[in-house]
């Protein structure tokens, strides 16, 4: 099982990224996906998640309107679209992929947003 994220970086305030996660190595359209985040000094949280079919979506409340998770199961691949990233924003970004008892986790992309 792997799960790869790529897209990050350093990012001026306002501006955008988009995050993807390559996985592999288990049936991917079964799966729940979702985006986490740790800033230095705080525990993980939950940003967004996408169910197996792509048809629901949630998100945490502070990324409501500026964050989007999307998935293409025939690339085994999930994005996280982030849009006017704010300097709290900054964090390492990890994919999740969870069903039943089953949870697997990336290595992280690191998001900084400064000027």
């Amino acid at each position: 099982v792997q799960l790869v994220e790529s897209g990050g970086g350093l990012v001026q305030p306002g501006g955008s990224l988009r995050l993807s996660c390559a996985a592999s190595g288990f049936t991917f359209s079964n799966y729940v996906m979702s985006w986490y985040r740790q800033a230095p000094g705080k525990e993980r949280e939950l940003v967004a998640t996408i169910r197996s079919t792509g048809r629901s979506t949630a998100y945490a409340d502070s990324m409501k309107g500026r964050f989007t998770i999307s998935r293409d199961n025939a690339k085994n691949t999930v994005y996280l679209q982030m849009n006017s990233l704010k300097p709290e924003d900054t964090a390492v970004y990890y994919c999740n992929a969870g069903s039943g008892s089953y949870s697997y986790w990336g290595q992280g992309t690191q998001v900084t947003v400064s000027s």
